[in-house]
């Protein structure tokens, strides 16, 4: 994929969307059709956001493949069939190949480009928006489908630039693949891309070590290919599937609304954690993130069966988690990770017991010993949700630039729109589900709502449409008074950015009720909480 060439003209369109991921493909489509002119800005060398660059070892969706599918075109979803019941990277890269494909999207999108600043005129209710090739859009609309987890962590820790090995970032992995026959590895990180990567990296390797601060709970996967049965059988239920989710349901059954089971009721549903459900699991327990006495009773079962499946006890006990409530940081989903412990070349290493002082040339040091390595994988996490759009020079009126506006943490009306801003519109930006969520289901969601606000300026005449101070700051508040009332904030997680340093601590998506409904309900008593001007 080439991009086009650099130009010194000032090109107009109706929008500039930011993002060739699921959000940036259904949101140009969207416009496109209507008849809207429409470029796209891409880092990447072609579509698929986070899984163009998330090609490492084992790198799955963590949702079941059957509901990580768009549901807005009927043609599209019996023209895809998914092979196994969680997706691997390269699967879910060729779904949106598939996509791009057959909407003929790519022609729309600008790829090996990036969105270095996006400011508006006051003067004109216009955006300027420039790339690092020096491109320049004069937009009527700015939408920003970065993604919540495309800006992965660097390494920075001392000594980092003087190894001598291979050093690799789960989440910029070359895409020619590493080979780790005979290998010394260091992971560093103990996240879902490490529990993803570790087993098939330590199949090959000579030795593994796994550099970890903080154990994680983690389901298993049981992942199994998907039968034709299976297949048929979702196709027959998609239309409730799809009434559900139109009326602001998840579409998965969920246990009734203020259960609160015994402890004998309880037993069987934390046994379902076990079952191969991974997140679905977690979601059928209910009240799991607001009572204590509930999500204790997961999180024991499943430390449980961490002590059956690693033999060494020290080693077991050092991989239980302790310190967080179950599902307060998302849980991972894997397929042999506790197991793979029990191999003779993998150790762990627990950096609360021996913290790590530096990078060497030739490995890793920590206060207790050096650890020889020539490949360390730096499996660090992200700077999520709010690092792709402060990593862009975005500002509103008045020249204000938005990562003054977010320096104290983020703020937002719905997680669409930002006060000040006009016209700028956040695919499952912070202050909406988004990651609390299935992210492809949030997507549509978002991506129909904004269409249809920008068809609703197109309609009254208007030039623009902003969120209101008051709205953004009533919106905030129940963010957090939402938040507040569950056990997520009780997890040092990147939820609240707890795995950046010096990023404020805010935890960042909305776990409230009804959140489709309250924004359908919005657009339908005209954008309340929005200032439109002509």
């Amino acid at each position: 994929m080439t991009s086009a060439p650099s130009t010194d003209a000032i090109r107009t369109v109706d929008a500039v969307v930011v993002g060739a991921g699921f959000a940036g493909l259904y949101m140009v489509h969207k416009l496109r059709e209507a008849g809207f002119t429409v470029q796209g800005v891409d880092a990447a060398k072609d579509v698929g956001g986070t899984w163009y660059w998330n090609r490492y070892p084992g790198a799955r969706c963590d949702i079941p493949s059957l509901l990580y599918s768009y549901t807005w075109s009927d043609e599209l979803r019996d023209s895809w069939r998914w092979s196994e019941k969680y997706a691997t990277q390269p699967e879910i890269l060729a779904y949106a190949e598939h996509v791009a494909d057959r909407y003929d999207l790519r022609p729309a999108f600008l790829f090996e480009t990036k969105v270095v600043s996006a400011v508006f005129n006051e003067e004109t209710g216009r955006w300027r928006v420039e790339t690092d090739k020096g491109q320049v859009f004069d937009a009527r609309f700015c939408i920003m489908g970065t993604g919540c987890l495309s800006v992965p962590r660097v390494p920075d820790l001392p000594g980092a630039a003087s190894f001598k090995g291979k050093a690799y970032v789960t989440g910029q992995w070359p895409h020619d693949g590493v080979d780790f026959k005979g290998k010394r590895v260091a992971i560093i990180g103990t996240g879902s891309s490490a529990i993803q990567s570790m087993p098939l990296i330590a199949a090959d390797a000579a030795q593994v070590t796994v550099f970890q601060r903080t154990p994680n709970f983690s389901l298993p996967a049981l992942n199994t290919p998907l039968t034709d049965e299976e297949v048929a059988a979702f196709n027959e239920a998609f239309p409730i599937y799809k009434s559900l989710l139109d009326s602001g349901e998840p579409g998965i059954p969920l246990p009734p609304k203020g259960w609160v089971p015994s402890d004998e009721e309880l037993a069987p549903l934390v046994e379902q954690l076990w079952n191969g459900g991974g997140l679905i699991s977690a979601a059928m327990i209910p009240e799991l993130m607001r009572s204590e006495r509930i999500n204790d009773a997961a999180a024991d079962f499943v430390r449980a069966r961490i002590r059956e499946i690693v033999k060494d006890p020290v080693l077991a006990a050092r991989l239980t988690p302790t310190s967080f409530p179950i599902a307060a940081k998302r849980a991972c989903v894997d397929t042999d990770y506790f197991a793979t412990y029990n191999r003779d070349n993998v150790t762990l290493v627990d950096l609360r017991e021996t913290p790590i002082e530096a990078i060497t040339e030739t490995g890793v040091r920590t206060s207790g010993a050096e650890y020889p390595a020539d490949i360390i994988v730096y499996a660090l996490g992200f700077d999520a949700m709010t690092g792709a759009l402060l990593n862009i020079d975005i500002r509103g009126r008045d020249g204000v630039a938005l990562r003054d506006v977010w320096s104290e943490g983020p703020k937002t009306y719905l997680g669409v729109a930002i006060a000040g801003f006009p016209n700028l519109f956040t695919v499952t930006g912070p202050g909406s589900p988004s990651v609390l969520s299935n992210m492809l289901n949030s997507i549509e969601q978002h991506v129909d709502w904004i269409f249809d606000a920008i068809q609703h300026v197109q309609k009254t005449q208007s030039a623009l449409i902003e969120a209101t101070p008051q709205a953004q700051d009533d919106w905030v508040a129940h963010v957090n008074e939402e938040a507040d009332q569950t056990l997520y904030p009780r997890a040092a997680s990147w939820y609240v950015g707890a795995n950046v340093p010096g990023k404020p601590r805010v935890f960042m998506p909305y776990v409230g009720e009804g959140y489709k409904k309250r924004c359908d309900q919005i657009a339908a008593d005209g954008y309340v909480g929005f200032a439109l001007s002509r």
